[in-house]
């Protein structure tokens, strides 16, 4: 395992919706260019603090945040720019979501955003982010077609090179694959493990073999808390507490 510094610092992180606490005193260290997974059952708490790391929860009513998170040190809940932010920081959902427009443009709509209005420089940033994406040869005769138009693997795909374009250092993959089939799977596993040499990813995941098969750390979520938090290996092989075994081994969940 490398020693790389931490990306993330979370520090007693507490997650309320309304009166109703979502997370309890989270604590975790999450290191640069490796994958951590998020596993647990459903409703644990996992997708709810995937989204505080980059404040997607600010669009939610009545959520109330104590804690620090802190990115290369500098508090994320401190008074900083949170479009900036999401643009290191970026996120691909758990059903494909590219935008009603053309592959081309779904890809390009970041740079745009952000003052890139030049065709060159538009058509080298699409083609390295779909080759990123490890999609460039299925689409590069098809970059006018509707991103709707291609299969469901192909347009998360198209979704993660969307993300890959605005260049940022941190991918949140919300459960990528689990609207997808088999193979989609397997291209997506892959390109995590090769994305991760220049791209800090976290992934929530419901699929255990997902979980050991591409995560450098891991950890496990329980209502709200997280259980335990390590070395992949060692969670899966030698897990520490029970609750964490029951889980892996399917006897709850």
């Amino acid at each position: 395992m490398n020693d790389t510094v931490s990306k993330f610092s979370v520090n007693d992180l507490d997650l309320f919706y309304g009166s109703f606490q979502a997370l309890k005193k989270i604590n975790m260290e999450i290191k640069e260019n490796e994958i951590t997974a998020f596993i647990g059952p459903s409703g644990c708490g996992k997708s709810t603090f995937l989204k505080t790391l980059n404040r997607m929860n600010d669009l939610v009513e009545n959520v109330q945040i104590g804690g620090n998170i802190y990115l290369d040190g500098v508090d994320i809940y401190s008074d900083i720019d949170v479009i900036k932010l999401r643009s290191r920081v970026g996120m691909v959902f758990q059903q494909p979501n590219p935008f009603p427009m053309s592959i081309y443009d779904n890809v390009a709509y970041g740079p745009r955003i952000h003052g890139i209005k030049k065709k060159n420089q538009l058509d080298e940033i699409v083609e390295k982010s779909l080759r990123q994406a490890a999609i460039w040869d299925e689409v590069k005769d098809k970059l006018k077609k509707s991103a709707l138009a291609v299969s469901g693997g192909q347009q998360q795909r198209v979704c993660i090179a969307r993300t890959l374009a605005v260049e940022p250092e941190v991918i949140l993959m919300d459960e990528p694959t689990s609207a997808l089939d088999p193979i989609s799977t397997l291209k997506i596993e892959d390109l995590a493990v090769e994305l991760k040499k220049d791209y800090t990813i976290i992934i929530v995941t419901h699929n255990m073999q997902q979980a050991s098969r591409i995560s450098d750390k891991t950890a496990f979520f329980l209502l709200g808390e997280m259980i335990e938090y390590g070395d992949t290996h060692q969670i899966f092989n030698n897990p520490v507490d029970k609750k964490t075994e029951d889980y892996i081994t399917g006897r709850f969940g």
